[in-house]
This record gives structure tokens, C-alpha cells and sequence, in this order.
């Protein structure tokens, strides 16, 4: 695999090239505190902590005419956006965020990679109010940052752990293979739900061993599939029992390794026995997938064994949206394992269902619906004085996080935070999906009042 690339854009004169030399190790490129010294891209290559990338130093951008020297210093930093892995979008904190960054970090937005947004000139906290503004760009959550002092390398190397491109273990796993790349999915529940028996009737073969004794899986099984050319990494996990049950110190190592498949994952179907659904620990597993922010379906297996009773599917999933409110329009899909029924219509949801985890909603369309939230229902009055909530916008997807700003929000009651998390839900359409709601105590940056 080539080595990845990673660009870094922004105004001029807000710390790209110190950024530069910082990552590189030398002072290839020239500093200076007048705007614009760098014109070309530059390159070097970069050893960080473990991580091995390409990085460009582009210059400031800066609106302009196609034809003038500036406007073909901007051209040059496009095609490296394009050209790009990652892009490091750096702002000046202390300067906060001006509106040529919002035109630039559209232009960022567009090129379609992931995006790392730096806050520099942070250093001793001087800039963070300016690094709180740069939410209303939408990259993300920023990192406070000194280029000149080395402040915050700690949390760009995590960053760009994420962020870079992870070096395939297996050619199958390449974004160009057919299909794309495979979504992984994890199939999690007490022991004896049927879960084996289930990923067999998908698989079409007897490849996992099943039977009447509950815990015969005792690992993490890793298994590739393709459901209408999509391709498919399931994870057979081990039956998870309530820790006070678990003796066997087999079993406590694959309990641990079920929980490590649900991270792993992008999407988890939690399979319930339809005879005995929500058993107190199928309601802890759930919250487990929540608490990870993974992207849930709930399967009803051995469906077949109850489908004679009336009104039943209606009952379950009645109690399902009682029960687990933290997940509210989750999907329910009666399915039989063993029979080979209701396989497509489970496979369905979980592509719905990460496309729900997946999805970002326009700043503007946010405000929009956060307008209307307020109207029908005001934040209450603290001491006489009524929280205010000035702006809100998504700052991350995966699953959906959206970050409110105003004042005396940490005095924000827990039932206000819930009413404005079923709003969002419902506005945008985020059925089942973890939503993380942010408090941000900072004005509205763009109010000037």
C-alpha cells in the first residue's frame, strides 16, 4: 500500500508551515509572521508515533481571481485537498474563526475525506473560546493546539489513528473490491438465542458447530459473506450472561471477546429468543451497544415457535419502545435461524440502520429545526434567569453528534436533554441510532449581538 497522504490547509498566516516542520521534524519550511511566505506544496515525509504518512504544506487560502499568483496558490492547495488521505484544517484560535474559514471549510467538506480541525496559537488555553467557535464549521470537534510549543500531539496522533487509511490485512478488505468495503456486523445475545444457527442459514453451510447446550460458542468468529453484492463481515460472538453467573474462566475470556466484536462493529444485531424476549440481560446488552454508540437492529429468532399467537410482533414491539427508550424506532424483525426465514428482511434493517448511524444533517437545517424545538417547548428559568440556547450543529456521525451552545447550559434538566434528543430523532429521520447530544457553555459565533 503506498504510503498515505495527509494535507494541511487554511488561511494564511495561521501556523501551517510551523505545523509542518513540527511534523516533519526539521525546519523544511520558512516561517514567518507575515502572511503568505509559503506558495508551493510542500512535502516530507513523516514518522509519528508509529504512524507513517506524506505530509503537504499548502498555501494560505486565500479568494482570488483563477489567473492572479494567489489564485493559482489556491488551485495548487485544491488539488492537494484533492489529492489528499486527510486533511488538517487549521485555524488561528486566538484570531477565532473568520468567514473565509467557513468558505474554506465547505471546500474541505466537499473533497469527501476525513477532516482534522485544528485550533492553533492555543497554547496556556489562550485561544480556547476561538477553538469552542470552531464547532460552526462542522469538521468535528477541534484540537486545541500549539504548533510552535508542541501543545496537543497527544490528541492529533489519536486523531490521526482514525483518520488515516488502515493498511488491509487481506486484499478482500480493499474499498475497490466488489462490493466495496465489507460492513461489519456483530451478532450478540444471551446464550442459546440462536445465534450460530442463524449466521449458518446465512452462510448456507453448517460452519459454525450448533446445538441444544448453550455456550458452544466460546470466541469471537470472524466470517466473511455477500447479501445482494454487499459484502459482509459477520462476528459470531459468545453468549453474554450476567457476570454473578459467569464462573468459568473460559467463559469470562469470551464474554470479554463478545464485547471487543461489538466495538469492533458498525452495526449489532442483538438476537432474542422470541419465547422469553427482554430478559433483564438482553436489556443490558443493549445498553452496552448504546453505550459503544453502534448502530442497532433487534432480531426476534425462533419466530416460528410463536408466530400462531395473535397481536404478539404489536405487544414486543410496544414493549421494545417501553423498555428501551434509549433507542427509540429501533428496528424489530421477526426471523427464524433455523427455518431460514426473515433473513432479508433482517438484513434490510441493518443496512438501513447504518445508513441512520452514518448520516450528517446540515448546520442550517439544524437550526432550523432547533428554532422550532425552542418555540414549543422554552428551556426553563434557573434562579429567575432562562437557559438560553443560541446555536446547534452536527460535529460528528458514527453514530450522530450534535452540539448545542448558549449559557447556563449545565444547568440544562436531564428531561430537557431527552425532549431535544426525541426531536432531533424525529425531525431527521435517526430511527434506533445512538444520538450524543454535546453542552457547550460559548456564544453563538455567529451572533454579534
Amino acid at each position: 500500500m503506498d504510503m498515505p497522504t495527509v494535507a494541511i490547509v487554511g488561511r494564511p498566516n495561521v501556523g501551517k508551515s510551523t505545523l509542518f516542520n513540527r511534523l516533519v521534524g526539521k525546519k523544511l519550511a520558512l516561517v514567518d509572521d507575515r502572511p503568505g511566505v509559503t506558495r508551493d506544496r510542500r512535502e516530507g515525509d513523516v514518522a509519528f508515533g508509529g504512524l507513517h504518512f506524506r505530509v503537504i504544506d499548502t498555501a494560505g487560502l486565500e479568494e482570488a481571481d483563477d489567473d492572479t499568483l494567489t489564485g493559482r496558490m489556491r488551485m495548487q492547495t485544491e488539488a492537494a485537498i484533492l489529492a489528499a488521505d486527510v486533511v488538517l484544517f487549521v485555524i488561528d484560535a486566538r484570531a477565532g474563526v473568520l468567514p473565509a474559514d467557513q468558505s474554506f471549510a465547505e471546500l474541505t467538506r466537499r473533497a469527501g475525506c476525513p477532516v482534522i480541525l485544528i485550533a492553533n496559537k492555543a497554547e496556556g488555553g489562550a485561544g480556547m473560546s476561538g477553538a469552542y467557535e470552531a464547532f460552526s464549521l462542522g469538521l468535528g470537534d477541534p484540537i486545541p493546539f500549539s504548533a510552535e510549543h508542541g501543545e496537543g500531539l497527544g490528541e492529533l496522533h489519536n486523531a490521526l489513528i482514525e483518520a488515516l487509511p488502515k493498511p488491509d490485512s487481506d486484499e478482500e478488505d480493499d474499498e475497490d473490491a466488489p462490493g466495496g468495503r465489507a460492513l461489519r456486523v456483530a451478532i450478540v445475545g444471551r446464550p442459546n438465542a440462536g445465534k450460530s444457527t442463524l449466521i449458518n442459514t446465512m452462510l448456507g453451510e453448517e460452519r459454525l458447530l450448533v446445538g441444544p447446550e448453550a455456550g458452544i460458542t466460546r470466541d469471537s468468529i470472524s466470517l466473511d459473506w455477500e447479501w445482494r453484492g454487499r459484502r459482509i463481515k459477520l462476528h459470531d460472538t459468545a453468549g453474554m450472561r450476567r457476570r454473578a453467573r459467569i464462573d468459568d474462566k473460559l467463559e469470562k475470556l469470551a464474554v470479554s471477546d463478545g464485547l471487543r466484536a461489538v466495538r469492533f462493529a458498525e452495526v449489532v444485531v442483538m438476537l432474542l429468543d422470541a419465547t422469553i424476549p427482554f430478559e433483564k440481560q438482553d436489556l443490558t446488552i443493549v445498553d452496552l451497544v448504546e453505550s459503544e454508540g453502534r448502530a442497532l437492529v433487534i432480531g426476534l429468532n425462533k419466530w416460528d415457535l410463536v408466530a400462531d399467537q395473535p397481536g404478539l410482533l404489536k405487544q414486543l414491539r410496544e414493549d421494545c419502545t417501553r423498555l428501551l427508550p434509549q433507542v427509540r424506532g429501533v428496528a424489530v424483525v421477526p426471523l427464524s435461524g433455523l427455518a431460514g426465514q426473515g433473513v432479508d428482511k433482517l438484513m434490510q434493517a441493518v443496512m438501513s440502520a447504518a445508513d441512520v448511524w452514518d448520516r450528517r444533517v446540515s448546520t442550517s437545517r439544524i437550526n432550523d429545526w432547533l428554532g422550532d424545538a425552542l418555540s414549543r417547548n422554552p428551556p426553563p428559568a434557573v434562579s429567575g434567569r432562562r437557559i438560553k440556547i443560541r446555536y446547534a450543529t452536527q460535529v460528528k456521525s458514527r453514530p450522530p453528534h450534535f452540539a448545542l451552545f448558549g449559557n447556563q447550559l449545565d444547568a440544562l434538566p436531564k428531561s430537557y436533554t431527552r425532549y431535544l434528543v426525541n426531536a432531533l430523532r424525529e425531525a431527521f429521520d435517526l430511527p434506533g441510532t445512538p444520538i450524543r447530544l454535546s453542552l457547550r457553555t460559548s456564544q453563538n459565533p455567529f451572533d454579534k449581538s
